[in-house]
């Protein structure tokens, strides 16, 4: 009798993916799956020929690819390189969902886009495409709770190499061998420096997670052909344990496919740590009927982890803007244009409106501070105090700890359809918009090209036009 090896954590992942069923998901976690691509969906149509999804466009269409999944908006490419353009649509807005834990904050929405290339390439039907959604959102959020790696220095899309692997087989229908294969060599390969999201911020920020996609796509593809990866990459010597994350538990073979439920939504375009500030100034701005002109400066208490990321703290002063990436990124900034404009949406990060005196002054009169009260209730709150100091010497204050989208007050299918509505409108006629809708409502009553059918080509779509 021969003895077998012990299994690994990797081999337990894929075995959790690969037994992944549809019927394993709740009605609500399949109508918040649901949720997730439309809204999905609709950031990626509002940021068509937007003029960074637009270059790494040229680039899929110059080096070319079999013509086997469908690219948003165009025509057909090789699966992984339409998981790196459609990602940075969906990404590009920074209008998607996210997912707070103490040590990680992840956009799980990000995995649509390979997820879906490789469900169509496999003529997957609509059930399976939503089971696999699931398995790659539990992966990441799960290893965002127990193996965050931000303070390590790398970003999270590390752990996201992971999720897109795991969720890429479970479409293919790859089995549990070439499944942790996969995974193993995704997880060993795509290890990013959390510098894409510090100081002078790039273009990266809204493409590293694209870039995983691209190589985890093409890592479930290598293994699908019989290419092996380390067995040990999680717990093996200079493994992600040894050498990233440090010691973590997780039972893959006790998980279920309900960590969408946890992912929240977003209201305002601009990061997530900023929406309920964004929401208090802008309820505060109504109730007064306020005049900006008469605010002389503008003070936030925010809980550590949003003061760190976008407010000044440890990944750098947050008041000099020039760019959109860097202009979704600064709290000051976000305050400022939601006061002014009284709405944070696409328009708000123009090249025009970004460098405008009145926006750039305002910025420079906006304080941020954590406030360790606010801190201890993060994540389960999303809390803010923000104070208005008028000109006549009248000060305007709120707090409050949610906004609409987060999950003690999530979105309804109308609500996330009207924001699909707004964000797509001029994407292509209104009864194709609408028909996309429906086929993401049935998804589970259809087939994955039923819905990429519909996505590509958008005959009313001007790619020049620039978001």
């Amino acid at each position: 009798m021969t003895n077998q090896r012990p299994s690994t954590s990797v081999q337990r992942l894929a075995r959790f993916a690969c037994a992944a069923r549809f019927e394993q998901i709740s009605e609500e976690g399949r109508e918040q799956l649901k949720l997730r691509i439309l809204d999905s969906l609709g950031c990626a149509l509002g940021a068509l020929g937007a003029d960074v999804p637009e270059m790494v466009h040229d680039q899929v269409a110059e080096l070319g690819g079999n013509p086997l999944a469908t690219l948003i908006g165009s025509e057909r490419t090789a699966p992984d390189r339409a998981a790196l353009y459609n990602g940075a649509l969906v990404r590009y807005l920074d209008f998607n969902d996210s997912f707070l834990s103490p040590g990680e904050t992840c956009h799980p929405s990000d995995n649509l886009a390979p997820v879906l290339a490789a469900a169509e390439y496999a003529g997957a039907d609509g059930r399976t495409l939503l089971c696999s959604l699931a398995v790659a959102y539990q992966v990441q959020i799960r290893l965002s709770e127990q193996a965050p790696v931000r303070a390590k220095g790398f970003d999270h899309t590390t752990q996201g190499a992971y999720a897109v692997a795991a969720g890429v087989a479970r479409a293919l229908g790859l089995e549990p061998r070439r499944t942790s294969n996969a995974v193993a060599i995704a997880g060993t390969s795509l290890n990013a420096l959390r510098v894409t999201r510090t100081g002078s911020l790039s273009h990266w920020k809204g493409l590293a997670y694209p870039a995983v996609a691209f190589g985890a796509t093409n890592a479930a593809f290598l293994a699908l052909h019989g290419i092996t990866g380390p067995r040990e990459v999680f717990e093996g010597n200079k493994g992600f344990s040894d050498a990233i994350a440090g010691p973590f538990e997780l039972d893959w073979l006790q998980e279920d496919l309900e960590a969408v439920r946890r992912t929240i939504l977003k209201r305002f375009n601009a990061e997530i740590h900023s929406q309920s500030a964004i929401e208090a100034l802008l309820e505060l701005r109504a109730e007064h009927r306020l005049d900006p002109a008469r605010v002389e400066r503008i003070e936030l208490h925010t809980f550590q982890v949003g003061y760190d990321i976008i407010g000044g703290g440890e990944e750098g002063s947050k008041h000099e803007v020039e760019t959109k990436e860097e202009a979704d990124h600064s709290l000051p900034y976000l305050l400022a244009v939601a006061l002014l404009d009284g709405q944070v949406l696409p328009e708000q990060y123009r090249s025009e409106r970004i460098v405008a005196q009145d926006v750039q002054d305002l910025l420079r009169r906006v304080e941020i501070q954590p406030d360790a009260a606010l801190s201890e209730r993060f994540p389960e709150r999303h809390s803010a105090r923000i104070r208005l100091y008028l000109r006549d010497g009248r000060v305007l204050e709120r707090e409050q700890h949610d906004y609409e989208g987060f999950t003690t007050r999530p979105m309804s299918w109308e609500t996330v359809a009207a924001k699909f509505d707004r964000l797509a409108d001029g994407r292509a006629e209104p009864k194709r918009l609408s028909r996309i809708k429906d086929s993401v409502a049935s998804m589970d009553e259809l087939r994955t090209k039923d819905l990429t059918g519909l996505l590509a080509p958008l005959s009313t779509t001007n790619r020049s036009e620039g978001t």
